[in-house]
């Protein structure tokens, strides 16, 4: 008889069924990190169309806000009639500003969380990131005019045919 050398398994098990040894500070970090992802989870804002937007900027209300998110040196080359200026860059902190500091910065009053705020830049890519800065920061009612400057200046100023 030969002898064979078997190696010794050894298995170890290791039991989830027991209680949760979690603090009430790592569930509550839990439930922090779960907002933050259902908040940052991929969403659209409604797109509305040059029709959507001319009999606002003609008859222009107190609740609802055009919002072009260009900067100053776009913005001084035209802009949407009854639209407020708060350029991108800028657009995180001045939506976090109480309402006072807001119109002291501004000159207009901030709009409100129910409020309609619609966005716009110059080509559609500016206004969908703004739309999603307002989202995150409590906003409800957002629209986003992806035409935005190229598509309001085409329709406004039509090419003629020859």
């Amino acid at each position: 008889m030969s002898s064979t050398v078997r190696p010794i398994l050894t298995t170890v098990r290791f039991n989830s069924t027991q209680g949760s040894t979690k603090s009430a500070a790592d569930l509550a970090k839990r439930k922090a990190l779960d907002e933050k992802d259902r908040l940052q989870a991929d969403w659209d804002a409604k797109v509305v169309s040059y029709e959507d937007i001319l009999p606002k900027t003609q008859n222009p209300t107190a609740d609802t806000f055009l919002i072009d998110v260009r900067e100053p040196d776009e913005v001084a080359q035209g802009s949407i009639p009854s639209s407020i200026n708060i350029p991108l860059t800028v657009l995180p902190d001045a939506l976090q500003l109480s309402p006072q500091a807001f119109r002291e910065r501004f000159g207009f009053q901030k709009p409100k969380h129910t409020q309609e705020v619609i966005f716009y830049c110059r080509s559609g890519k500016r206004s969908t990131t703004a739309s999603d800065v307002a989202k995150r920061n409590g906003y409800k009612n957002i629209l986003n005019y992806t035409g935005s400057w190229l598509d309001w200046t085409e329709r406004q100023n039509p090419k003629p045919v020859n």
